[in-house]
């Protein structure tokens, strides 16, 4: 009679002495289908197609680079593929590269299952005064919509301590696409125009 594998899977499979039967062996191969990595175009085609995935369940997703698995409950990211660097482009008074950390930067990555923004380099900030260009808001246009955190997000970022009564700023990514340096011009402790910011090893949940 069929048996099953020594795994523990589920997986028939004819033994000895059994008269073949391309039915039993066909289920078996259904089984392992299943229970493999699938591969999909995009989350939507993988929810059409598993309309009642199984926990364990594995599947890649070619347009967002994403391996899945559902947990009993829901597919949850598990890890990235390959996401290429973008610039982020900015408005007059931010150049990149302050104090030679590279370009201001962006990617998208996965972080125990969430997706999550990048960032790094660094920006020179010419002040008008003691004035931030454009409210501190730095970027041209709006991040696209898959960058964008569900809400803000306030971080922590690096300044230069000359010109600056602070060593740290604020750095808000606001879920209209835009980034706002926060906390330069005349404060409590003194004045703060800091020449540069730095974005390296910065990271806010999507």
């Amino acid at each position: 009679m069929p048996t099953t594998d020594g795994f523990g899977q589920g997986f028939t499979a004819l033994d000895y002495g059994d008269v073949p039967d391309l039915k039993v062996m066909g289920d078996g191969l259904l089984k392992i289908a299943g229970q493999t990595v699938m591969r999909f175009a995009t989350a939507t085609t993988r929810n059409a197609t598993l309309t009642t995935p199984v926990a364990g369940m594995a599947a890649w997703l070619t347009s967002e680079k994403q391996l899945t698995v559902y947990d009993g409950t829901a597919w949850v990211a598990i890890a990235s593929g390959t996401q290429a660097w973008t610039t982020v482009p900015l408005v007059a008074g931010f150049n990149h590269n302050g104090n030679s950390n590279g370009t201001f930067q962006y990617r998208r990555v996965n972080m125990f299952g969430e997706d999550t923004l990048m960032f790094r380099g660094g920006l020179n900030v010419t002040y008008s005064g003691t004035t931030i260009p454009n409210s501190g808001i730095v970027n041209s246009s709006a991040l696209p919509t898959s960058a964008r955190p569900t809400a803000l997000r306030t971080v922590v970022i690096p300044c230069s301590d000359a010109s600056s009564a602070r060593i740290t700023l604020k750095l808000d990514v606001q879920p209209d696409g835009f980034l706002k340096i926060i906390g330069t011009g005349n404060q409590p402790e003194g004045v703060v125009t800091p020449p540069w910011v730095g974005f390296n090893g910065t990271f806010v949940s999507l």
